[in-house]
């Protein structure tokens, strides 16, 4: 984990670019999730060094990144919110997963550490729409009867972006909850009852360490790298369960992905034992018949870079990597799916 690099929002729409190393080496151009913007930027970052090509990556969001693949002005997209595959047929794209990882609730409370209080779906849920309002509410001390928690208003803090993030959230906040599922549903941006917005992981991680007695919820990597404390979730088993690679990996391998038309897979609220419940996956969108071959072509080769020698970094960052029988999975998507994807 100390090998995370501090990393502002607004270096993130620059950083990857500055690494360019010479005016002539391949390119490929990419946006979207900043829940996946750590690792995409390490990889790229290995990749320019072992190739000499360069991966640009602007970090903008789930939905902005979607928008610009439409757009025809980026070579892929990476979402954590997968499309349907009848949405990808319609605009001729493709997806595939690329890592996983896990949304996790973040609170400023003086005297919590990471790790020291629980919650359930319902109780998010509840605190979400605004129904439990204060960290001394009964719902709260219930679960958490060894902290001393103030009497004090919850500070709420959402994304204000269109997010793939905020998509994994609220799924699983409406599988949990079926007033959250009846009042607000689910979507990359949502109208939320309560909080205040902030843009990206970032962002949100900032205005949490920012205010006393907050609560959000990032991607696992961007809670290490801001040291927040988060909380333990309680899963379909009934434990409460701690944000890992381990439960991660257990969300991720207790789906069936060789099933899954198009990898549509959704890992939250796994059933498995040692599952964390808001497990999430990141998917890139490329076109199928690519507007710049060249491009494509330097993106499928970064991709294959990643998937093949891309997997101890993304565990040293938190991630899970893509186990092999899924990468060749992927694999043969490219090629029956992508031009030039063999």
């Amino acid at each position: 984990m100390n090998r995370i690099l501090a990393l502002t929002a607004a270096a993130a729409f620059a950083a990857i670019s500055i690494l360019a190393p010479a005016a002539h080496a391949a390119e490929a151009r990419g946006a979207g999730s900043t829940f996946a913007y750590p690792i995409i930027w390490k990889w790229a970052e290995a990749f320019r060094e072992r190739t000499g090509d360069l991966v640009e990556y602007q970090s903008v969001g789930s939905s902005a990144g979607i928008n610009r693949i439409q757009d025809g002005v980026v070579d892929f997209g990476a979402s954590d919110k997968p499309l349907k595959p009848e949405e990808l047929a319609k605009r001729g794209l493709g997806q595939f997963p690329i890592v996983f990882g896990g949304v996790v609730p973040v609170v400023n409370l003086d005297g919590v550490d990471a790790g020291q209080i629980r919650f359930t779906g319902a109780l998010l849920a509840d605190i979400y729409l605004g129904k439990v309002a204060t960290w001394s509410d009964p719902a709260i001390t219930a679960l958490n009867p060894e902290l001393k928690l103030p009497d004090a208003k919850i500070v709420v803090v959402h994304r204000s972006d269109g997010s793939g993030t905020t998509f994994n959230w609220v799924s699983y906040l409406a599988k949990a909850s079926p007033e959250w599922k009846q009042q607000v549903g689910e979507g990359s941006a949502v109208a939320w009852p309560v909080g205040t917005g902030a843009r990206g992981n970032e962002g949100v991680s900032t205005e949490v360490k920012r205010v006393k007695n907050s609560i959000g919820y990032v991607e696992f990597t961007h809670v290490v790298q801001a040291k927040l404390a988060y909380g333990l979730v309680q899963n379909r088993a009934g434990k409460f369960i701690a944000p890992s690679a381990a439960s991660f990996q257990a969300a991720a391998l207790s789906f069936d992905w060789a099933a899954a038309k198009d990898f549509f897979v959704i890992i939250n609220d796994s059933p498995a034992e040692g599952a964390y419940p808001i497990a999430a996956t990141t998917f890139a969108v490329m076109y199928k018949e690519p507007k710049v071959q060249a491009n494509s072509q330097a993106a499928f080769a970064f991709w294959r870079f990643a998937l093949d020698d891309g997997e101890k970094f993304a565990s040293e960052l938190g991630y899970v990597p893509l186990p092999p029988v899924l990468v060749q999975q992927v694999k043969d998507y490219w090629a029956k799916t992508f031009k030039g994807g063999a």
